[in-house]
Order: structure tokens, then sequence, then C-alpha cells
């Protein structure tokens, strides 16, 4: 199926979720990322923050877990820039620091740039993922541009409601896939599928 068609499916799927399973779904996602996902030798770990009109997962359970139970990790978040049509990253300091923008997303509004090259793990947006790793997000191309700017040995984890899709028919070579995607069921590891 075409990125496009997957867009529309997914999108509407997420907003399906009742209210209950939209709380369970995040907290299980929580859980796994917690219970499966190293931070051992992590440092920064870079999150999208959820946009809640669509029902993005919920990444702040995620960056207050991180927060309280591992205070040597960093945080960074992004805010798009649009004349360069990429993300520029800032350390999060706390709420003060965030502004919604046009489409609703909370993004910093000042704060201490994040060198890309700092930057351990990125929390992935997406809509839908195959088992290759690849993604469909919502079409703008931020986080692949971002993606290509980090270190080699970045880990991309992506976050899910819903299971892999078989396949993902217009993938391009712009299209950088996944190492991991957390869903409420399991953390897939694709690092070498």
């Amino acid at each position: 199926m075409r990125k496009e068609e997957l867009r529309k499916i997914y999108l509407q799927k997420r907003l399906s979720l009742t209210e209950a399973e939209y709380l369970e779904g995040n907290k299980r996602i929580c859980d796994n990322f917690f219970g499966l996902v190293d931070l051992s030798f992590t440092v920064v770990v870079h999150s999208f923050l959820p946009i809640e009109k669509t029902k993005e997962p919920n990444t702040w359970l995620i960056i207050e877990r991180i927060r309280r139970e591992f205070p040597h990790i960093r945080v960074s978040i992004p805010r798009i820039n649009n004349e360069t049509s990429a993300l520029d990253n800032f350390y999060f300091e706390g709420l003060h620091q965030l502004q919604n923008n046009t489409w609703g997303i909370p993004e910093p509004k000042q704060g201490i740039p994040t060198p890309n090259d700092k930057i351990d793990v990125v929390l992935v947006p997406l809509l839908a993922f195959d088992a290759a790793g690849h993604r469909v997000g919502y079409g703008r191309g931020f986080y692949d541009k971002f993606l290509a700017t980090t270190r080699k040995d970045c880990r991309k984890i992506g976050l899910s409601f819903f299971p892999a899709v078989d396949s993902i028919d217009n993938i391009t070579g712009q299209d950088l896939p996944l190492d991991m995607v957390v869903t409420p069921k399991e953390v897939l590891n694709l690092v070498n599928t």
C-alpha cells in the first residue's frame, strides 16, 4: 500500500481509539520502552512532543520518567524551522519553555540548542511502519531530514499503537529506516531486518 493511503487509514485508526484504549496503549508503550530499551550508555534522548488532537503516543510519560529515573540523561525536543523546513532542537528545560505552533504542536520558544551529533536516541513520530523499519509520517519530511544529520549509531525508535503493515510501496532513498518500534504489545528490533 502507498504512503498516502496508509497515512489516511492509520490517522483514522488512531482517532478511532477510545479514551480508555488510548490511555492503556500509552501506558503499555511507556512500560515496554523502559522494560526493553537499554538506556545504559545514553546521554541525550530526543523526543517529539505529542499532538493531542491526533492522538499521537504520549511521549510525556517517557520524558517524565527519564527525568525522574535517569537524571544523567538530557531530553531534547524539536521546533519546526519554517525558513529551512528542518527541525531545530533544544534541551528540554520545563513546561515554561513551550508554546504551541500554528499546527498546535508544542515546541520550545527558546533554549539551549542540542547539537545533532550529541543525540543518542530519537523517538520518532509515525502513523504506520513496516517490518523493515520504514515509516509513514505526516508527509512533510522533517524527520527524514533530521535523522540524516544524526550519528550513524544514533538509535531511531518509532512509537506506534498498531503492529507493522505488510509493506509500504513507495519508499525512497530519503526514507531512513527505524532501528526499533515500540508498540503496546512488543518492542520490535529492526536493526537486522
